[in-house]
């Protein structure tokens, strides 16, 4: 089963499998099971997670059977894969909007604005569909926007609510549940892109007792039923949130801060806005945090690190000089264990982050079980980080993945500011 790492619908947790569609599979394996009381003849499942994008590439490539997520059934991927009854849960595309964003009153309000959407969602069709009609009713057409293509839609729901994203689509049933958590959005019911439409399993063509499978099964998952109510709502008070990185406070931080993260940055080739994500994700920017490890200021640097001859930084205690212990680390780690050409750089500062997190050591293990597993172990999402939740713990996944958010945060608000600079000199040029 193909499946995508979320806060909703598959995660590993201490070596327990957990999540929405983790859950679902596993009643379907029970459903298929049912009656075989030998070992040898029951039918096991074994999860293998992959980017969103990436689901149906693999189903046809051949790396899983089935694509347990909600894919909402359309034309273009219809003529791709074999859906299952497509009933498991209807719903229609609706906007989702910051609270302080300018209130839209009609669909024709979304001409002009910039909305960020999943690159291989349904989503973009659709918007691009309304363009179409835009364009014949003389209107200006919507700035649609790719997002990055490892954030899903809950991810980009939870940039909406930090106001780093003004609107965005999704599925009624999804935002649904995450507005009763999310305080900032707005959900616009009545202005949708796309109604009535249906969401289900896939498998590839031409699996007639498999299809015939599935539809058996979803007929018992349809939203309403007992299985499919207890399991929304379970995976809804289990999620974790992320945190708000650039509120009023938050931003004041960052500028104050940002001189010291381009020092230092500079100096050991390390992304800024990279450190200053990675700040975040250790102390909130909070020079005063001291952990129960006794890990020390806004990076979280133990003493016994900052003394290592490799580092050999004294006084972490103050704000420069913990930064400036970090960031060695970081360069240290990276150039030491992560600089081969195999592995992009993308991919370099990941498992740097990974092993300031787990320990260097630890990651070697994870990549060399990865290896052996048939993933590629020199890639972190979707490989390395599988064996992470298996051998040590979710711990690691959360903390590069969160890292990964803050770092896209940041970047959307320097574009932004960009932007801004931008249309203020064309406007100069202008008088």
């Amino acid at each position: 089963m193909l499946v995508t790492n979320s806060q909703t619908d598959f995660f590993v947790d201490g070596g327990k499998i957990r999540g929405i569609q983790a859950e679902l599979a596993g009643q379907f394996v029970q459903q298929l099971n049912r009656g075989f009381k030998r070992e040898s003849n029951r039918i096991f499942v074994q999860f293998i997670p992959v980017e969103f994008h990436q689901l149906i590439p693999a189903l046809l490539a051949g790396k899983g059977d089935v694509v347990a997520a909600f894919l909402t059934i359309n034309d273009e991927r219809s003529r791709q894969v074999q859906f299952s009854s497509g009933k498991m849960l209807d719903h229609d595309e609706v906007v989702v909007a910051h609270k302080d964003a300018p209130a839209l009153e009609s669909i024709e309000d979304l001409s002009g604005k910039s909305i960020y959407v999943l690159k291989s969602s349904s989503y973009l069709a659709h918007l691009q569909g309304l363009n179409q009609s835009f364009v014949k009713l003389g209107l200006a057409p919507i700035d649609i926007v790719s997002a990055d293509k490892r954030l899903l839609t809950e991810d980009i729901l939870e940039l909406v609510n930090a106001g780093i994203v003004q609107y965005t689509i999704c599925d009624d049933f999804k935002v649904n549940l995450w507005q009763r958590v999310l305080a900032n959005i707005k959900v616009y019911d009545d202005i949708t892109i796309a109604k009535d439409q249906h969401v289900g399993w896939a498998t590839r063509k031409k699996s007639p007792e498999l299809e015939q499978a599935l539809n058996k099964f979803v007929k018992r998952a349809e939203k309403g039923s007992l299985i499919g109510n207890v399991l929304f709502e379970r995976y809804l008070n289990n999620t974790v949130w992320i945190d708000n990185p650039t509120h009023q406070t938050e931003r004041a931080k960052l500028s104050e801060l940002m001189v010291l993260f381009e020092k230092y940055g500079s100096q050991y080739g390390f992304d800024p806005l990279a450190l200053a994500a990675q700040g975040y994700q250790e102390s909130k920017l909070d020079q005063s945090r001291v952990s129960h490890r006794g890990a020390i200021g806004i990076m979280q640097v133990l003493p016994t690190t900052a003394k290592d001859p490799k580092v050999n930084i004294d006084n972490i205690e103050e704000l420069e000089n913990n930064i400036h212990a970090a960031a060695k680390y970081l360069h240290f780690i990276q150039q030491r264990y992560y600089s081969s050409p195999d592995i992009s750089p993308w991919n370099q500062r990941l498992f740097t982050w990974a092993a300031y997190n787990a320990g260097p050591a630890n990651v070697t293990r994870l990549r060399n079980a990865a290896a052996r597993k048939g993933y590629d172990e020199n890639v972190w999402f979707g490989n390395v980080e599988v064996m992470a939740a298996y051998m040590i713990s979710r711990e690691p996944i959360r903390y590069v993945a969160n890292i990964h958010k803050y770092y896209t945060a940041y970047r959307l608000l320097e574009q932004r500011e960009m932007q801004r600079v931008q249309a203020l000199e064309a406007q100069v040029e202008s008088q």
